[in-house]
């Protein structure tokens, strides 16, 4: 109880605080927030928040709880708002209509396109004048940035990617089980040679034996969504955009390449099923032994901790350098909400890993404060112990975050959505191998470069 009237009280002092940070934003004319009437709450006035977020049955809870918990803390009522699908569709027709959530969840296109609207609250302001936060105790990848010194905020959770395998089927192959250390990543070559050697056919021979049909498989070694390709592209030294933000970065050299190394899985090497092929094999392909080893992101831990199968991880395979791929929608807050400072401390809250525990410890999400990723104690409370973090995750999904994180091009590349609606068709030629990556990607070029704009943020 005691603790509750103190978080009480310190919330009420942040209230006030921001207030007076909002007062004096408010004179800065010109800006989104103030075009879109911001104002400080009224003394004495029962403050309603309404928070919109999606998520499945475990994230409703989770995240309802959470909401509940500080408005007994805090005073401020918040009124969850569950959208489980045609979310952006929902949140779209509020803001047209002047009923935006105070804050929420949003993708990240949608996200950067509004803030430049103006129909996002800059969080800069807050963020410098607030002596309770401070912006280096977060990650780093995680901020989205729509220009310079100017943010909505973070991704909602961390998810990063890794690869997830079957032990039991390495072991009975004699594959020498995946590093967990960036250092000791395999290579390419010899992540095609075991993956060889864990694609087997009908007859039970494996691709590395001349005999081996592939028109008859039965086991593949890997499985991937090959639209995830970023990792891989970063780790030859490529980009989707060129570093000055001027140019289409996918038709270089180092990006064609890995691409193509990454289609030459499903049609030379054949150790990792085509996106036709890949409809028939069932959603617990590891389990049921269709598949020895996958890419995929944080989130799948929560899935196959609930199945029955040796699960191991380990990082990801490398073209040059070690790496991972990471990616998150952001919250924001609404420029439209009447309650700017209490949404803050909203924002913060959800932020705190200890606020949303069950997410992170169950393996759907990973969180956002760095201590949580140094700190043995706080580490223990979610990534150790439990079966949605097996041995190796603390090295290959954790330290690999940490320092070889790269942030997908949906946190800086502007003007994304078209750009891909031109890039992904191509991409899909490629994928069915009806063109090489050169092909495919020099030939949408030209349709893309007028459409190029740079990067938010940079």
């Amino acid at each position: 109880m005691k603790k509750a009237k103190r978080l009480t009280a310190l919330a009420l002092s942040a209230v006030f605080t921001m207030t007076v940070i909002l007062t004096a934003c408010s004179s800065d004319e010109g800006s989104p927030e103030n075009q879109s009437g911001v104002k400080p709450p009224k003394d004495g006035e029962q403050v309603t928040l309404k928070f919109s977020f999606w998520g499945d049955t475990i994230e409703k809870k989770t995240v309802t709880e959470a909401l509940k918990r500080f408005e007994q803390e805090t005073g401020i009522i918040v009124e969850p708002m569950h959208v489980p699908s045609d979310y952006l569709t929902k949140l779209t027709t509020m803001v047209a209509g002047n009923v935006a959530p105070d804050l929420g969840y949003l993708s990240s296109g949608a996200a950067l396109t509004w803030a430049e609207d103006g129909k996002l609250l800059n969080l800069t302001p807050l963020i410098e004048s607030d002596p309770d936060f401070k912006k280096e105790d977060y990650l780093d990848q995680i901020w989205y940035d729509y220009a310079p010194g100017k943010t909505i905020g973070m991704s909602t959770a961390v998810e990063g990617y890794g690869l997830m395998y079957n032990k039991d089927m390495l072991l009975d192959a004699g594959v020498e089980l995946p590093p967990t250390e960036a250092g000791k990543a395999w290579d390419w070559d010899t992540f095609i040679e075991y993956s060889k050697k864990l694609t087997l056919d009908d007859t039970g021979k494996n691709a590395l034996d001349p005999a081996f049909n592939p028109n008859k498989i039965k086991q593949y070694g890997f499985q991937y969504d090959p639209y995830n390709m970023m990792a891989a592209v970063v780790s030859n030294g490529g980009n989707f955009l060129t570093e000055d933000g001027k140019g289409f970065g996918l038709v270089e050299p180092e990006a064609i390449e890995a691409i193509q190394k990454l289609a030459d899985l499903m049609y030379v090497h054949h150790v990792s099923p085509t996106p036709l092929q890949t409809k028939s094999l069932p959603d617990m392909a590891l389990q049921t032994k269709k598949v020895a080893m996958t890419v995929s992101g944080n989130w799948a831990l929560q899935a196959f901790a609930e199945q029955d199968f040796n699960l191991g991880v380990g990082v990801l395979p490398k073209l040059k350098d070690s790496n991972t791929l990471l990616d998150g929608a952001p919250t924001v807050i609404f420029s439209s909400t009447k309650h700017p400072a209490e949404a803050w401390l909203l924002y913060k809250y959800m932020a705190d890993p200890e606020s949303v525990l069950p997410l992170i410890a169950g393996g759907l999400w990973m969180p956002l404060k760095k201590a949580w990723y140094t700190d043995p104690e706080l580490i223990s409370k979610w990534a150790s112990g439990n079966k949605a973090h097996p041995e190796g995750y603390t090295e290959s999904f954790m330290k690999q975050t940490l320092e070889n994180g790269i942030r997908t091009p949906g946190f800086e590349v502007k003007n994304l959505a078209k750009i891909n609606a031109l890039v992904t068709p191509a991409l899909d030629l490629v994928w069915t191998g009806k063109e090489t990556a050169e092909q495919a990607l020099k030939g949408v070029e030209p349709k893309v470069e007028p459409l190029i704009q740079g990067y938010y943020g940079r």
